[in-house]
Parts: structure tokens; C-alpha cells; sequence
């Protein structure tokens, strides 16, 4: 047998495990460790598993993470985005929709101080909702904008999904965080319009609010937003200026976070204790990935299948559009299975050098793949930011609901989707103007 042929019987077994829902890291693991083994012998395999983890956790632009994760714990626990959804609530009240186009304000003010979407899902879900509920919106309505809301979360800066594409594709993420700022802001303008536009031609999904709103308490709700204001100023003002590098923004951020949740009398002995647990178990687990993903890269590079399947791909001849279509409809099917992270790792050692082949650009497919992975996160059967509304809102609403909410949102993902593809510049634009 000839170590492509053991290359492709692996990956197979891999595939075979994940269908077993055997975790992705573990079996990302397993199946390197076994794979190397009957290439290079236990030796070898031994040493891999020694070494390999090593060099991937000790790459400095990792450190990262757990100091992000660690900023958004704390604006979370130390209820520092409250004033966030109030303040966009009180400005925008008067819109067609006003409380969900708030919420979808507050989801992008959120994102802007945690890489997840679950995270923001979860804090926006319990503050959004409620409210939105209690005006008598269409149940629809107001969960689907909330779950669509927290993909958000993943595009705006800080993103754990391109904190780990730059380390695994060498691309700046300085360069990714700046694309999919872009890509957050058009998605936030997105979402607004759908909203404004459904409510306008169905009034009943959203009954307008009459009550006038004084100035000088719209004034004190924006007031109300200065400890993530601040953050925000203090962690992208520094790091886009060129200030500190991405690495060092993390630092700030964690740093920052804390003084400013003291200022606002919020720091407690309980909330770092929480933030600092749900910051150890979320590296971790991110972390057992990662490096699964790093083993299988070596082990691929070693029985030759990865170069092998890149070439059959490329060999059919097919022009770089359809390449690029059969890439999104395997990561929009993989998303109605997988966590985005877990998807990621288990397909980029494969996907990164048809990618490069085909001409697109490694900073440009990176953005791209996070907006892929996070419509995977409203996308039935296992859609994870519709599951996170379903356990924080009133049990009386479904999960059908839900989905049937979120559905709307999807579409509006699919047009940007596509012109993401067809101008790639929307993407690319900013990182290098500014680099």
C-alpha cells in the first residue's frame, strides 16, 4: 500500500470518527498519531506528538486568545455591555422594527469586546428579547434577529476564527481583523435593512413604539456606554494606529477591561473567578483543536494525500468560481454539523493550497471563511446560536420558531456571501490601504 493510499484510508477513518461524534479534537489526534505511526514508526509518532503541540502552542500571536477571551468574560460578567442595548433601544425606538435593529446595534457593540458568537448571542438573548417580547414583536422575529445578531460576534475584531487562521495560514491577523471589520459593519447594515424593510411592508410583526423619548434621556443612555466605549477606543484605537501589535492588544484588553469594571464598581471576587474558569476551559478546548489541526497538517504533508487531493481537484480543470462554489457549499454543509472552529481545522490543511492554487487570496478566503462558518451557526439541524437563544428565552417559544426567524437572515447572508466572491476588494480594501 503506497502512503497516499494510507494518507486517503485515514482520512476516511477520520471522516468515519466525526460521524461517531467522537470530539473533533480528539479525533483529530488519534487518527495523526495512528496515521504517522504506520508511516514513520512509533518513534516518530511519538516524537510528533511531543513536539508538534509544542512549536503550535508556543507561536506568539496565540497568547492572544486567552487574553481576549479573558476581556470578553469580564464585559459579560462585570455587566458592562448593559447600556449597550438601552442605549441603541432609546436612539432607534422610533424606527420601523426599532428594538430589533437595536439589538442588532448591540450585537455589533458586543462583538467588539469577545470573539464569539455563542457569547454574544447568549448576553444579547437575555437582555433583547425580553424587551422585544414585551412590545408584543413576533416571537420570529425578535429570537431570529438576536441568534443572527450574535454571528456578528466572529467578524468584528477581536475573532478567535482568524485569530486561528492566521496561525495556521501565516497571514496577518492585523490584515484579517481589518476585512472582517468591513465585512461586520456591511453585515450590521444588512440585518437593519431587512428588518426596517419587513416591518415597513408587515407593520403587525413589530408594533411601532409612540412613545416619545426625551433627549435628556437619550443622553443618559449613551452615557451609559462609556466602559465599552472605552475598551473599544483603548484596544482598536491603539491596535489599528499601529500602536501595539494584535498580540499586545489582547494584553490591553484584558487589562482594561478590569480597570475599567472597577471604575464602574462592577469587579468582583465572583466575576474574575467566572471569567477567569470560562477563559481556562474555552483555550483549552480551542487549543486540543488547534493542535489536532497541526498534526493532521504534518501528517497529510507526510503521506503525500493532501497534495494529492489538491491536485486531483485542481486537475479537473475547473475554473476558480467553481472551485470557490464547491469550498462554500462544503463549509455550509459541514455548518449544519460542526461547530465553525472544529470545521475549520478539520478541513484547512486540504483547503489552504487549493485556495492558493486557484489564485484567490489567503487574507481574502479567511474573512470569507468566517462569515461561511458563522451562517453554520444559524443553519439546521444543529444550528449552535439558535440552541444558545432556545435555552436563554421563554420556553414557550420552539425551536421551529426560531429557525423559521433565522431564516430571513440566512438569505440576507447568501447576497453577501456572493458579492464577497464576485468583488473580492470589499474584502481586501482596507488591510491594504492601511497596511
Amino acid at each position: 500500500m503506497s502512503e497516499i493510499e494510507i494518507g486517503l484510508y485515514f482520512i476516511v477513518g477520520l471522516i468515519m470518527l466525526i460521524l461517531l461524534r467522537i470530539p473533533i479534537g480528539i479525533a483529530l489526534i488519534s487518527v495523526s498519531f495512528c496515521g504517522i505511526w504506520s508511516l514513520m514508526g512509533w518513534k516518530i509518532a511519538w516524537g510528533s506528538l511531543g513536539i508538534i503541540p509544542f512549536h503550535f502552542a508556543s507561536n506568539w500571536v496565540l497568547s492572544s486568545v486567552p487574553a481576549f477571551l479573558f476581556m470578553g468574560f469580564v464585559c459579560y460578567h462585570a455587566r458592562l455591555t448593559e447600556g449597550l442595548f438601552n442605549a441603541a433601544r432609546v436612539w432607534m425606538s422610533g424606527l420601523p422594527g426599532g428594538l430589533a435593529v437595536a439589538s442588532i446595534f448591540g450585537c455589533g457593540g458586543f462583538a467588539a469586546v469577545t470573539g464569539s458568537s455563542v457569547a454574544c448571542s447568549a448576553a444579547m438573548g437575555k437582555i433583547a428579547v425580553p424587551e422585544m417580547t414585551r412590545y408584543n414583536y413576533d416571537p420570529a422575529l425578535a429570537t431570529g434577529t438576536v441568534a443572527a445578531g450574535g454571528t456578528i460576534g466572529a467578524l468584528i475584531p477581536p475573532s478567535l476564527i482568524m485569530i486561528l487562521f492566521s496561525v495556521m495560514a501565516q497571514v496577518p491577523v492585523g490584515k484579517l481583523f481589518m476585512g472582517g471589520l468591513v465585512v461586520g459593519v456591511i453585515t450590521v447594515a444588512a440585518y437593519t435593512a431587512l428588518i426596517m424593510i419587513r416591518v415597513t411592508l408587515n407593520p403587525a410583526l413589530a408594533p411601532r413604539l409612540t412613545e416619545k423619548v426625551p433627549l435628556n434621556v437619550k443622553l443618559a443612555a449613551l452615557v451609559d456606554t462609556w466602559p465599552v466605549l472605552t475598551i473599544i477606543l483603548g484596544v482598536f484605537g491603539g491596535l489599528f494606529s499601529g500602536f501595539f501589535t494584535p498580540t499586545e492588544a489582547g494584553s490591553v484588553g484584558a487589562v482594561l477591561s478590569c480597570l475599567v469594571a472597577v471604575a464602574n464598581r462592577q469587579l468582583t471576587f465572583d466575576a474574575i473567578r467566572k471569567s477567569a474558569l470560562e477563559t481556562v476551559v474555552t483555550t483549552s478546548s480551542l487549543l486540543v483543536i488547534a493542535v489536532g489541526a497541526s498534526l493532521l497538517t504534518r501528517f497529510l504533508a507526510l503521506s503525500g494525500s493532501g497534495d494529492a487531493l489538491s491536485e486531483a481537484i485542481l486537475g479537473f480543470g475547473a475554473h476558480p468560481l467553481m472551485i470557490i462554489l464547491g469550498v462554500s457549499v462544503i463549509y455550509l454543509i459541514l455548518g449544519m454539523f460542526l461547530e465553525p472552529i472544529g470545521a475549520m481545522m478539520l478541513t484547512l490543511p486540504v483547503v489552504l493550497p487549493i485556495i492558493g492554487d486557484s489564485g484567490y487570496s489567503v487574507l481574502w478566503f479567511g474573512v470569507f471563511l468566517t462569515k461561511l462558518l458563522e451562517i453554520g451557526m444559524l443553519s439546521p439541524p444543529i444550528g449552535m446560536n439558535v440552541f444558545v437563544i432556545k435555552g436563554v428565552v421563554d420556553k414557550n417559544i420552539s425551536l421551529a420558531t426560531i429557525f423559521r426567524g433565522v431564516m430571513w437572515f440566512m438569505a440576507v447572508d447568501l447576497v453577501i456571501v456572493a458579492a464577497l466572491v464576485a468583488f473580492p476588494q470589499i474584502i481586501l480594501f482596507l488591510p491594504e490601504l492601511i497596511g
